[in-house]
């Protein structure tokens, strides 16, 4: 999430190629068998609000923005957004507040979102609660804000307009599937992979590439039909995997660091936080993509927060490293994932990435991502001194898991093992020492891993 400092946590084949031969240098796991998406994708998504954190439809939290949310600033960024990557579709989220201020300057930022959808095709949606509608609210009311609200974004687009997809920051199980069910979405950025200890929601726990949520848990990948939800669960911010694995500012470091520009050249500075920016984007178009043959690179960025040259920076960088680059609105992509991808049987991610040498991306270690149906496992190491490789994290989803019933924070899915270290159990540990029946799950999964011990 981006917000005010003092609110905040927060080519083509030849590079494959490298990837590949880098990872197998370094002793790490061979390619996944992967799902049937292909290619690399980016989304940006740009936030138009009032207040800073609008957590309910009468409740703020925060600073009012509305200066710096007024037209200017919103044509401002989509000619950054068209300057970096020129005939691209972005995506535009809209708040409550947004939506039903009777202001000038909300009426003209209204016309605009809809004459970019015109003349771009950009998508126009609405996004709940300041991206933490269940921690504020009960799903009854979310469920409702959502129904008005996107009702109101079909009016002022006109011409039958319905989004193809829900921005949300965090978004519960129920209401997702209501999303699809009833409004007839099947696309919902619904979780902010890894965030915990920053900002108003905890959310670690999931996999942060494109799943059908369980209805037992909005960050469990459903596990057959009984429990499937036909709306593809987007992450919302690709983060750095070596500075994600922190809790909070544990450390004095950022763990939302990554593609974002408050986390990365607000604190870093232009020259080391764009590098960081370009760093994490490789970890997904470079070995990701070697891994997977699949990269997906995503981040929500308010309006109100400027950093429009970053934007173009940014866009412009990936255009010329990664030129197959497909740019596309949240909708379309989790359409595209969801007309290839039917459930998630199949899904099998892998990330292999070292540190950046960026402040909580330390140069010498490195993290082995598996995530697929039944868990999720990390894997971290000092490459440089070759030390053994210790299981940081490993999260099972076939166990049963419950989402809070009432209002509060913490939306965390948190079994066996998990990488922010917040409970006693969360020590590093050899997957030898995992009790007997985890390493009977992991191992029927990936055998070469017997070999880590």
């Amino acid at each position: 999430m981006r917000v005010r400092r003092e609110w905040t946590r927060r080519q083509f084949l030849s590079d494959a190629a490298m990837a590949a031969a880098a990872m197998s240098a370094s002793g790490a796991i061979h390619a996944a068998t992967p799902v049937g998406m292909r290619g690399r994708y980016l989304t940006h998504v740009s936030i138009v609000r009032v207040n800073q954190i609008e957590v309910t439809p009468t409740k703020n939290i925060g600073l009012d923005e509305s200066v710096d949310n007024r037209p200017e600033r919103i044509v401002s960024r989509r000619n950054a957004f068209a300057e970096g990557c020129p005939g691209g579709k972005m995506t535009w989220a809209i708040s409550w507040l947004a939506l039903k201020d009777d202001r000038k300057e909300y009426k003209e930022a209204r016309r605009l979102l809809a004459s970019f959808h015109d003349k771009y095709g950009d998508e126009v949606t609405f996004i709940p609660g300041g991206y933490f509608a269940p921690m504020y609210e009960t799903r009854d009311h979310v469920r409702q804000t959502i129904h008005d609200a996107l009702g109101q974004v079909s009016t002022i687009v006109g011409g039958g307009y319905r989004p193809q997809s829900l921005v949300a920051g965090f978004m519960d199980a129920e209401n997702q599937r209501h999303l699809a069910q009833d409004e007839g979405i099947h696309v919902c950025q619904g979780q902010i992979w890894s965030q915990k200890d920053i900002d108003n929601g905890d959310g670690d726990g999931g996999i942060c590439y494109p799943y059908y949520p369980s209805r037992e848990h909005y960050l469990k990948p459903a596990q057959g039909k009984a429990d499937f939800i036909d709306c593809v669960c987007l992450d919302g911010w690709t983060c750095d995997f070596l500075s994600a694995r922190r809790d909070g500012f544990k450390g004095g470091f950022n763990s939302r660091m990554g593609v974002g520009p408050i986390e990365t050249v607000q604190n870093l500075g232009t020259t080391a936080g764009r590098k960081e920016m370009m760093d994490t984007t490789a970890m997904h178009f470079d070995s990701g993509y070697a891994l997977n043959q699949f990269g997906f690179v995503t981040g929500i960025w308010e309006t109100s927060l400027g950093h429009d040259e970053d934007l173009t920076y940014w866009l412009q960088a990936v255009r010329e490293r990664w030129p197959d680059t497909k740019v596309m609105t949240e909708g379309e992509f989790g359409l595209e994932w969801r007309r290839q991808t039917p459930n998630n049987d199949k899904l099998n991610y892998r990330f292999d990435a070292k540190g950046t040498g960026a402040p909580g991306s330390e140069k010498n270690l490195e993290i082995q991502w598996f995530m697929n149906k039944e868990f999720r496992l990390a894997l971290l190491h000092d490459w440089e001194k070759k030390t053994q490789p210790m299981a940081i994290d490993f999260t099972r989803y076939d166990l049963k898991a419950e989402e809070p019933q009432g209002l509060q924070r913490q939306w965390d899915l948190m079994n066996v093992l998990n990488e922010k270290e917040t409970r006693p159990q969360d020590q590093p540990k050899r997957l030898s020492e995992l009790p007997m029946e985890d390493q009977r799950i992991i191992f029927r999964r990936y055998p070469e891993l017997r070999q880590v011990g």
